[in-house]
């Protein structure tokens, strides 16, 4: 079995949303930082309980040369916090961006976006 064939994508969507949505906001952080915000259920809201919820966010940065970089990773607490993370990056050092999530039920989903 390849890694590549337990990620889902939109495509495997249900009525929940597991899909990382990426966001770049250049310029937008603190004093004019570049920031990448990942969120799950931006559209429909993901259940947040202790039986259902998302674990973790991690963000890669794909540069420009093809390296992978490991941008970092969230856990979220089920039922007291919500799959929403910011991360100041570099932004003009990468060419694209990869969010992995994770749902204790669901499994790992990706999400991508090209800058």
């Amino acid at each position: 079995m390849q890694f590549a064939e337990i990620l889902k994508s939109a495509e495997s969507e249900g009525k929940e949303k597991h899909v990382p949505v990426i966001e770049v906001g250049k310029g937008r952080g603190p004093e004019g930082a570049d920031i990448v915000h990942v969120v799950v259920g931006k559209e429909t809201p993901h259940p947040n309980t202790v039986e259902h919820h998302i674990a973790w966010i991690e963000l890669f940065g794909v540069k420009k040369d093809g390296q992978v970089i490991d941008l970092g990773r969230a856990g979220f607490a089920p039922s007291y916090t919500n799959p929403n993370v910011r991360f100041q990056v570099p932004v003009e050092q990468f060419k694209a961006f990869c969010a992995l999530s994770y749902c204790n039920i669901h499994g790992v989903w990706q999400g991508t976006s090209e800058v």
